[in-house]
């Protein structure tokens, strides 16, 4: 047990006692030093008195004991330590000048008195031995455990603040990289052409003239605070001239686990994707329109409708009607809603159904219990290769479906019906976007009908088209991301395809905005900038994520899918548009279909579903809707054998 004890003791304060001994001993050499400068090294027996030396080390043991900046790690001293130091031998000077002033008072002995000059000579000397003996062990340190090491690591740090000094320290302390921090990169005219901690500061234009063009690529690591999406954009630019790899500042824990040099870039946000501000629209109106309503949303467990449920219960209605077939995803919802800090009451709001919204009697029968005065319709199948392939599952859902829930919210006098389309019933080209374009103009249809005096009903029918939406299910940015967490490739499907984009939130604002300013037989419509090519969007995505295009991660090109085409429009060449209030929403002018013809195509898609035949299915779609011609798919023949039939 006395051995025990012994060994912990000698563990814990051995290694302190040694620093104070040690300490002390450059106390006593830089008196010495002092005494032998004072007297310009004249040895004379009648000038020393033990009682000076006494005196100071005694001083310096307390104030030594009270700070304790023997405690610090020698390895890693820094500026703190420093301060310790400094205060110690400060005060402990003090203490011994006037405590000696006053003993020689006190006592009338003036050899008591030890000399200022003296004092201040040992103090410097202290100072500087102290400070420096510690700075000097910490530099060989690093440098013996340096030397048996391989290469380095050639690094830039992009930002000399605060962050950026940090990050300097933490990478020189990294013990499994060896790092050699070739500079700052900073754009502040006030940095540029100064050092940082030993380390010069270059403008990007300077890096890139010094550093940039060599054949051995330097690390670039993002070292800036606050990095917000426009200031991101212009850095990846800039970096992504020079191919470069650039990492993001690892958290604290990562750099105890050993991950400093394995953290990739910024995690990416789909607002940085989009090119452009973030669309923002004010709530006043939807406000006093959904507060203490009843609201049936259909597919809320999707994307869209999911954002939609968040975003309605911040304007307080008094019931959500939450209608989906996917009974996981509508748990998994209703769970995370539960969870919400703005929204613990939402159980008494929030109401759940596992429904098909192609089953016309379940429906009914949602219609009849909860009569909802709202109806947001974002059930839909919206991939275009899958229903090129299924024209069956799609006819079912996006027409017939549509046409279910539309009929109820006429029957049961809903207000208003907001149906959620897609960009893809412009001029469609697959499937997908000729059962969208066929349920728009059905709505068209039914806000006639609903006009008719013999109704009696006033349900004013809306919809919103938009392009597509970052982030949602089956787009690019998480098929991207994915790719490029498993190691690439990253696929395109051609190098000139571009789309226009829009946020989950941007979406979902447009709708409930739409359910506002609607009057009826409108089609609303995003001004959502410039389209973006999504190999540049591909390739900004492995840049961000700290690779390099067809270095780090492939980028491969597989040609279009079925179905899918170069560029998509808002609106056709027959369409053209309205200003609304907000100078990013438009109104598309339509023209109205014939209600004889387009409830005869869809009689006739009821039957034909009958016989599960899909080329009869997708003849239909193309006689309802003329505009509708297929790219890529199999149902090309079908527009050859149109063509060769007016040709006769």
């Amino acid at each position: 047990m006395i051995h025990l004890l012994s060994t912990r003791f000698a563990n814990r304060f051995a290694p302190r006692l040694l620093v104070l001994s040690v300490d002390l001993a450059v106390t006593l050499f830089a008196f010495v030093c002092a005494w032998m400068l004072r007297f310009n090294f004249t040895v004379d027996p009648a000038n020393w008195h033990n009682f000076h030396l006494v005196a100071l080390l005694v001083s310096r043991f307390l104030l030594f004991i009270l700070i304790r900046p023997f405690q610090g790690i020698i390895r890693h001293t820094g500026v703190e330590d420093a301060q310790l130091i400094t205060q110690a031998v400060t005060f402990s000077s003090l203490l011994a000048g006037f405590g000696s002033y006053a003993l020689s008072r006190f006592l009338a002995e003036s050899w008591l008195y030890i000399p200022a000059s003296i004092l201040a000579i040992e103090y410097f000397i202290s100072m500087v031995l102290l400070i420096g003996i510690r700075f000097g062990i910490k530099y060989l340190y690093y440098k013996l455990l340096d030397s048996p090491r391989g290469d380095y690591q050639d690094v830039l740090i992009y930002g000399a603040g605060d962050l950026g000094t940090r990050t300097k320290d933490m990478l020189q302390r990294d013990r499994r990289q060896r790092y050699r921090i070739l500079g700052f990169i900073d754009d502040n005219p006030t940095k540029t052409g100064k050092t940082v901690r030993g380390v010069k500061v270059y403008s990007p234009l300077e890096v890139a003239a010094v550093f940039l063009h060599a054949p051995r690529k330097p690390q670039v690591i993002l070292a800036i605070a606050t990095l917000q999406g426009q200031r991101r954009h212009e850095i990846s630019g800039f970096l992504q001239q020079y191919q470069l790899s650039s990492t993001i500042v690892p958290s604290a824990q990562d750099w105890m686990n050993g991950k400093s040099s394995q953290r990739k870039g910024p995690e990416i946000s789909v607002e940085d994707l989009l090119g452009r501000p973030t669309i923002r629209l004010d709530s006043t109106a939807v406000d006093d329109l959904l507060r203490n309503q009843t609201i049936l949303v259909t597919g809320a467990a999707g994307s869209i409708g999911s954002e939609l449920v968040r975003q309605l219960l911040n304007h307080e209605p008094a019931r959500i009607i939450l209608v989906d077939q996917a009974e996981s995803a509508l748990y998994d919802l209703i769970f995370r809603l539960r969870r919400l800090p703005n929204h613990i009451g939402a159980d008494a709001i929030l109401t759940p159904q596992v429904a098909d919204v192609t089953d016309a009697d379940r429906m009914q029968q949602l219609f009849q219990q909860y009569l909802p005065q709202f109806v947001f319709h974002a059930a839909a199948y919206k991939h275009v290769p899958l229903m090129e392939e299924h024209p069956y599952e799609a006819v079912k859902v996006n027409v017939l479906g549509t046409k279910i829930v539309a009929n109820l919210a006429l029957a049961f006098k809903v207000k208003k019906f907001v149906l959620v389309s897609t960009d893809k019933a412009v001029n469609p080209t697959n499937v997908m976007g000729a059962t969208k374009r066929l349920a728009e103009m059905y709505l068209q249809s039914l806000n006639d009908l609903s006009q008719a005096s013999f109704t009696g009903s006033s349900t004013r029918f809306i919809t919103t088209r938009f392009g597509n939406v970052l982030g949602s299910s089956g787009s690019v940015v998480p098929i991207f991301k994915q790719q490029i967490e498993a190691g690439g490739p990253v696929t395109v499907t051609h190098p000139d395809i571009i789309r226009y984009f829009m946020t989950i939130p941007e979406a979902c604002q447009l709708v409930l905005e739409a359910a506002a300013m609607g009057q009826g037989n409108e089609v609303f419509v995003f001004d959502m900038g410039q389209p973006v090519r999504i190999a540049d969007l591909a390739r900004q995505m492995i840049h961000l994520s700290g690779y390099r295009v067809n270095q780090d991660i492939a980028l491969e090109f597989t040609g279009l899918r079925p179905g899918e085409k170069l560029y998509e429009e808002l609106l056709n060449s027959t369409e053209s548009t309205l200003p609304t209030h907000h100078p990013k929403i438009l109104i598309a002018r339509l023209q109205t279909p014939d209600a004889y013809q387009l409830q005869q195509a869809i009689s006739q898609l009821e039957q034909a579903l009958q016989y599960v035949d899909n080329t009869l299915l997708v003849s239909i779609l193309k006689e309802a809707i003329p505009e509708y011609v297929s790219h890529n798919s199999p149902y090309v023949a079908l527009d050859r054998n149109a063509q060769r039939s007016l040709s006769k």
